[in-house]
């Protein structure tokens, strides 16, 4: 089980929901290595869906790869924020897209999350968006 997986839609918007996510989890500490951050989503089947946050050690827009490498889960891994919609995955993408560019403009620790060289979101198995790149 997810972290707010009790939480669906009609409960909350979908903004508050990873607003709620996304404070809990960056008010930790968050190992000198990591360079970017990734947003994994994946589809969990009967339209439930789930996003993790990982650190990464590199950042390189000319390679996608970048967000494989992996060196921080911020506990997420085991705790992903789960909810449950009727949508397909290009939505939800779309979705979380618009949803955590609010949050980088808006967000309490938005701050911390932009001290990193970039930010990505997309499903594991696919091409990775960029959401931020730090000038």
């Amino acid at each position: 089980m997810g972290l707010f997986d009790k939480f669906t839609k009609k409960e909350c918007n979908m903004y508050t929901l990873v607003e709620k996510w996304l404070d809990s989890i960056l008010e930790q500490a968050i190992p000198a290595d990591v360079v970017a951050l990734n947003f994994n989503l994946y589809e969990d089947g009967c339209n439930n869906w789930s996003i993790e946050l990982v650190g990464t050690e590199n950042f390189n827009l000319d390679d996608g790869d970048w967000c494989c490498n992996e060196i921080f889960d911020f506990g997420t891994r085991e705790t992903p924020l789960t909810w449950k919609a009727e949508k397909v995955w290009s939505e939800i993408l779309e979705e979380m897209i618009q949803v955590l560019k609010k949050y980088l403009e808006q967000g309490q620790h938005s701050n911390v999350l932009k001290k990193y060289q970039g930010i990505g979101i997309g499903f594991v198995d696919g091409d990775v968006e960029i959401l931020f790149v730090k000038q």
